[in-house]
């Protein structure tokens, strides 16, 4: 497959939904334009079954280097994700097993094949980074140790954090950005994309490519999707869109976000061109009803993962529920956000107990959003609409 050079691909793929690049982007607008067939590769740490929004963006970003005619290589941190990455974790991970990890990412081809192609004549590759951080020796660990101080891991905001509130900060985990560094180097590339809070790991794979290598390995950190506060989307946040989600239940989380996620929910996570893109913004500020532009925002997103009809079948499946007004126009609220469905419940007086919530929840008769729940465990933010039954709902503040 030839090189595309196209000016007006490479310059979209060099600033939408991108945070930075490093060295800069002047760098690797260059190696873009000179036809030059690149390698570069995306890790995914394999610490549960599904693939989410947020790995998406960073495929999609992924997919537009590949559609140029350049190698990608979907890496799977099967030694990486037993250590656990500590970003953005003030607490030290609890390790999982080979097995565990190997359970975890078994369908990551499948839901990643919805954005990356894996089998035409410039297929993405699948590499599993204990291939080579198994083998590595002792000696070999210690003079990579060499190229980095402790200053500089210290520096990480979440040990920083833990050091401040005296949490322990495992050694293992000092180690963890000098292995996901090593990938780049076992696999000789020249970049990786991630999402900006990888920064701080994919400039050590920078680092290591120069000392071991003499090259420069281009960055691509990718802006991340985020409520309002600053809060990503999440497992601990209880506001995951994972890929294999239904149609109905991506549309109505897609639904749930804040007004302020419209914009960037497009520019993300969806191939609506950025053209209409800025032309979503300003209908927003023309004072368009942001209701009818998050219909537009869901159906975009759900198309990319299950086509348009699935994506027109779930916009009129939500309508239907709304226009029915199974869910009233005025809605009691609750200041909950981060709480389990369990706790919303008994604090609404919609159960007499926990154990008569979860009990609701075991018998499917708890909805958020319209989607029925089925783990009483499952986290509530803000925008969320809880129904009991067909005449009880809360709303989450």
């Amino acid at each position: 497959m030839s090189i595309d050079t196209d000016p007006k691909k490479i310059e979209e793929l060099l600033t939408r939904g991108v945070e930075n690049i490093y060295p800069k982007k002047e760098f690797l607008s260059e190696k873009l334009k000179s036809g030059e067939k690149l390698t570069l590769y995306l890790g995914i740490d394999p610490t549960g079954p599904c693939l989410h929004l947020g790995h998406a963006i960073s495929l999609m970003k992924l997919r537009q280097f590949q559609d140029l005619g350049h190698k990608i290589i979907m890496l799977i941190g099967s030694f990486t994700a037993m250590i656990g990455d500590p970003t953005d974790k003030l607490a030290t991970r609890k390790p999982l097993t080979r097995e565990q990890v190997l359970e975890n990412c078994k369908n990551y081809q499948k839901q990643a094949s919805a954005i990356l192609d894996f089998e035409g004549k410039n297929k993405t590759e699948v590499k599993y980074n204990d291939e080579w951080l198994d083998k590595l020796k002792f000696r070999e660990v210690v003079d990579l140790a060499g190229n980095f101080t402790v200053q500089q891991i210290l520096e990480r905001d979440m040990f920083e954090k833990r050091l401040a509130e005296g949490k322990p900060i495992g050694l293992h985990e000092f180690l963890y950005p000098l292995m996901q560094g090593y990938d780049s180097v076992a696999m000789d590339v020249d970049g990786e994309i991630g999402g900006n809070d990888q920064t701080f790991n994919m400039l050590a794979g920078r680092t290591l490519m120069k000392a071991v290598k003499n090259k420069e390995k281009f960055v691509v950190t990718n802006k991340l999707l985020a409520d309002p506060t600053g809060v990503k989307m999440g497992k601990t946040t209880g506001n995951m869109i994972t890929l294999t989600d239904s149609a109905e239940e991506m549309f109505g989380k897609v639904m749930s976000w804040t007004d302020r996620m419209i914009v960037s929910g497009f520019e993300l996570c969806t191939k609506v061109p950025m053209a209409e893109v800025k032309n979503v913004e300003k209908r927003m500020k023309a004072g368009e009803n942001p209701r009818d532009l998050k219909l537009e925002l869901a159906g975009a997103v759900v198309e990319i993962y299950y086509g348009r009809k699935e994506a027109e079948t779930a916009k009129e499946n939500f309508l239907q529920m709304f226009q029915k007004k199974e869910v009233p126009d005025d809605i009691a609220e609750l200041k909950m956000v981060g709480a389990t469905i369990v706790d919303v419940l008994v604090e609404a007086k919609f159960v007499t107990s926990k154990t008569d919530a979860r009990r609701n929840v075991e018998q499917n008769g708890v909805k958020l959003n319209g989607t029925v729940v089925t783990d009483p465990a499952q986290i509530v933010k803000s925008g969320d609409i809880i129904q009991k039954g067909k005449r009880f709902f809360i709303k989450i503040k």
